[in-house]
C-alpha cells in the first residue's frame, strides 16, 4: 500500500506506487543478502595481497587512485547528470517518495541544484556539510579533499531512513548550464564529475524532451564518458509533455545528437517516461510510460544484486594494473642495473632507459613474458613522469621483496588475481543465476604466468 505521506487531497491526482515497491522490493522483510563476511574477506585480500605492492612501487602516483576502506565497503552509486531543469532531482524525489516530505529535494523550472547532493542511508533525517563527508575516512568520499575548499562547500549529505538508500547512494549533480564557462563554477567542475562518473555504478543522463540542447559542456561531459557506456542509460523524462508524433520525432533528434559523442556498436538503453509522482497526462501512452519506468527500476534493482560481483571484479581489475606496474618498474630496475658499471653516471644511464624504454625491450619483455594483456599496460609517457619523482634508486626488485614469513609479494598478488577473487566471486554465486559468474565479465580464465623467475 502507497504510504500515507503521499496522499493528500488537494494535491493533483498522484500514481499508484505499487509497482515501484515491488520492482525494488521495498517491502520485503526478508534481511538484505548479510554481504559483511564478503567484505571482510574482500577487504583482507586487498590489505594483504594487493597493497604491499601497491605501496611498495607507489602506484597511486601513476593513477591516483587509492582504494579506501570505505571504497571497498561503500553501496553501490547511481550518478544522475544532464541539463538543469529537466527533473534530476524530482525523479529522486519520486523513486524514495520524498514529495511533500521533510525531505524532499528541492525542484523547480530554474537552476536550482547547485551542489553535488550525495543522498545516503542514515537513521533519521540529517544534513552533512561536505567538509565533514571528505573528512570522515570511513565514507567513501574523503578523496574529494582534492579538489579544494571551493568545491567542498557545494558538496552537500543528506541522510534519509529509507529503505531503497540502505542497499543503494544517489548522487545528484548541478545541471549542465551551455554557454557557461567552467571557471564561473570556482571549482573544476568536469575533474569533479569525472571522479563520480569513475566510481558510479549506474549512469543516468536526464533529458527534458521540450528543450533538447546538445552544447559544448555537454559535448565535454559525453567525452567523459567514454569507456563507461555500458553503465549509461539515457532518459528522456516528462515524455507525456508531448503529443506521440512530437514525442518520436524529439526521440530521433536526440540520437542525431548524441551519435557522434557516444559512437559505439551498441547504443545505450533510452527510457521515455515521465519520473515524478503526479498521473500521466491524459490522452498520451500511459502503458507505455508504465512499461518504460518497470525496465528501468528492473536495471536499477540489478545493478543493485550484483554489487558484490561488481565490486570483486573492480578490485580484481586493480590488482592486474598493481601487478604489470610493479612488473615494469622492477623491469626498468633490472636493467638499469644491467646497464650500470662503476665508472658510469647514474643519472644519464637511468635517463637513456626512460627516454627509449623499446630500445630495451622494457615493455615487449613484460608482454611476452607474463602474459599481460597489451590494453592493460600503462602509456609509456607515463613512466618519464613517474620517475621524475620517484628516483628509480628508491625501489627494490621484486626478487627481494619476499620474506620468510610473508612469502613473495608477486606471488601474493598473482594468487589474489587467479584465485582468491574468484573463488570469492565463485562463492557469493552459488545461489545465484550461473550466467554472473562467466569468465568474460570476470576474465577469471586469465592466469598470469611468471616466467620471469629462474627455476
Amino acid at each position: 500500500s502507497p504510504p500515507e505521506e503521499v496522499e493528500d487531497a488537494s494535491e493533483p491526482i498522484k500514481r499508484d506506487r505499487s509497482h515501484l515497491e515491488n520492482t525494488l522490493k521495498l517491502n520485503e522483510e526478508k534481511p538484505a543478502d548479510d554481504v559483511s563476511g564478503v567484505l571482510q574477506r574482500l577487504r583482507k585480500i586487498y590489505h594483504s595481497s594487493i597493497k604491499p605492492l601497491e605501496h611498495s612501487y607507489r602506484y597511486n602516483e601513476l593513477r591516483q587512485h587509492e582504494i579506501t576502506d570505505g571504497e571497498i565497503t561503500s553501496k553501490p552509486m547511481v550518478l544522475f547528470l544532464g541539463p538543469w531543469s529537466v527533473g534530476k532531482s524530482s525523479m529522486i524525489n519520486y523513486l524514495l517518495g520524498l514529495d511533500n516530505t521533510p525531505y524532499q529535494l528541492y525542484t523547480g523550472a530554474e537552476p536550482t541544484t547547485s551542489e553535488f547532493t550525495v543522498i545516503m542511508h542514515g537513521p533519521k533525517l540529517k544534513t552533512i556539510e561536505g567538509i565533514v563527508m571528505a573528512a570522515d575516512s570511513a565514507r567513501s568520499f574523503s578523496p574529494l579533499e582534492k579538489f579544494g575548499q571551493n568545491f567542498l562547500e557545494k558538496l552537500i549529505g543528506i541522510e534519509v531512513p529509507h529503505k531503497l538508500l540502505e542497499r543503494v547512494t544517489f548522487v545528484d549533480t548541478p545541471g549542465i548550464i551551455e554557454n557557461r564557462k567552467q571557471q564561473e563554477r570556482g571549482y573544476p567542475f568536469n575533474d569533479v564529475c569525472q571522479w563520480f562518473i569513475d566510481r558510479a555504478d549506474l549512469i543516468f543522463v536526464v533529458f527534458d524532451p521540450t528543450k533538447l540542447d546538445v552544447g559544448l559542456e555537454l559535448e565535454m561531459l559525453f567525452r567523459q564518458l567514454k569507456g563507461r557506456e555500458s553503465q549509461i542509460r539515457i532518459i528522456l523524462n516528462k515524455a507525456d509533455s508531448l503529443a506521440t508524433q512530437e514525442l518520436m520525432r524529439v526521440y530521433g533528434a536526440l540520437f542525431w545528437s548524441l551519435a557522434p559523442l557516444i559512437n559505439v556498436t551498441e547504443p545505450p538503453r533510452v527510457y521515455v517516461s515521465s519520473f515524478w509522482p503526479h498521473d500521466y497526462h491524459p490522452e498520451t501512452h500511459r502503458d507505455l510510460f508504465l512499461k518504460e519506468e518497470i525496465s528501468l527500476l528492473e536495471d536499477l534493482n540489478q545493478v543493485i544484486e550484483n554489487r558484490m560481483e561488481n565490486k570483486i571484479a573492480f578490485i580484481r581489475q586493480h590488482a592486474i594494473r598493481v601487478r604489470i606496474h610493479a612488473l615494469l618498474v622492477d623491469r626498468y630496475l633490472q636493467t638499469y642495473k644491467d646497464k650500470m658499471t662503476f665508472f658510469s653516471d647514474g643519472e644519464l644511464v637511468f635517463r637513456d632507459i626512460v627516454e627509449d624504454p623499446d630500445r630495451f625491450f622494457i615493455f615487449k619483455s613484460i608482454l611476452a613474458k607474463t602474459n599481460v594483456s597489451k590494453f592493460d599496460l600503462p602509456n609509456r609517457e607515463a613512466y618519464k613522469d613517474f620517475f621524475g619523482i620517484n628516483p628509480i634508486t628508491s625501489f627494490k626488485l621484486l626478487s627481494q621483496q619476499c620474506s620468510y614469513m610473508g612469502g613473495c609479494f608477486l606471488e601474493k598478488i598473482e594468487k589474489a588475481i587467479t584465485r582468491e577473487l574468484p573463488d570469492l566471486l565463485g562463492s557469493i554465486g552459488l545461489g545465484k543465476k550461473p550466467n554472473v559468474l562467466s569468465c568474460d565479465v570476470t576474465g577469471c580464465g586469465e592466469t598470469p604466468k611468471n616466467r620471469y623467475r629462474k627455476p
